[in-house]
């Protein structure tokens, strides 16, 4: 049996409300929030006294899903250098097709996002980018040419 499909990817934030914004302003539909908690989520998760919030977001659409999740207890773990560089072993960043990547670059930037590197230009197919948005969040833009 193979996979049905990609569900979402889990970001562990610090400020729910900041992510869920930036994450808006990037074209995605909050399509709900709740918080968490109880012996269930315990098992799962493989932690004792786990309360969380959680924003799950979703791209306009409906195919990709990222859920945002906020650890009231236990406390946060930083795992890795803060402003991680692109080459760090782990997730990285998550890629979007988008329109316009000026465009996006400048309403991401209203909250807090910094362009890693440069806007580039590949062949004559994609001008990428990668941007860091809160938490640390790499997010990679594509827009396609012609």
């Amino acid at each position: 049996m193979t996979i049905q499909r990609m569900d979402h990817v889990g970001v562990v934030v610090d400020d729910l409300e900041a992510a869920t914004a930036f994450f808006t302003e990037l074209g995605m539909e909050l399509e709900g929030e709740a918080p968490a908690e109880g012996r269930w989520v315990d098992r799962v998760v493989g932690l004792d006294g786990v309360r969380v919030d959680i924003a799950m977001m979703r791209t306009p659409d409906g195919h990709g899903r990222i859920e945002l999740t906020k650890f009231h207890t236990p406390a946060v773990i930083a795992g890795e250098p803060e402003n991680a560089p692109a080459n760090t072993l782990g997730l990285r960043r998550i890629m979007f097709a988008v329109e316009d990547v000026e465009d996006v670059l400048a309403r991401l930037r209203t909250h807090g996002a910094e362009l890693v590197g440069e806007v580039a230009q590949y062949e004559d197919s994609y001008r990428l980018c990668y941007v860091r948005g809160p938490e640390g969040i790499i997010v990679a833009l594509a827009e396609q040419l012609g």
